[in-house]
């Protein structure tokens, strides 16, 4: 869960979270939102996959983002929890 908090840190991946909660979208879709290069978009998205936060799956020639829910879910367990006192890990 350390590794989701260190991610959602950054604006930008932050920003790439919102994008991908409207629908799923390949790299180069989510690169024409910004203005910063490609590998940094590229160094963003892995930085959310290896927390755990994003999912691709390849079609064709192309990789698609989605949402991992799953994560999401256990960051609000946590938090709820931590609002009644409940996590002392």
């Amino acid at each position: 869960m350390n590794d989701a908090f260190k991610a959602l840190s950054d604006p930008t991946r932050r920003r790439i979270l919102e994008l991908l909660s409207d629908r799923d979208m390949t790299a180069g879709e989510i690169a024409e939102c910004f203005d910063i290069s490609k590998p940094s978009v590229s160094h963003h998205l892995s930085t959310l996959k290896a927390a755990g936060l994003v999912l691709d799956e390849r079609k064709g020639q192309n990789i698609i983002y989605s949402l991992n829910m799953t994560i999401f879910q256990d960051l609000i367990k946590w938090f709820f929890d931590f609002s009644k006192g409940g996590t002392h890990q």
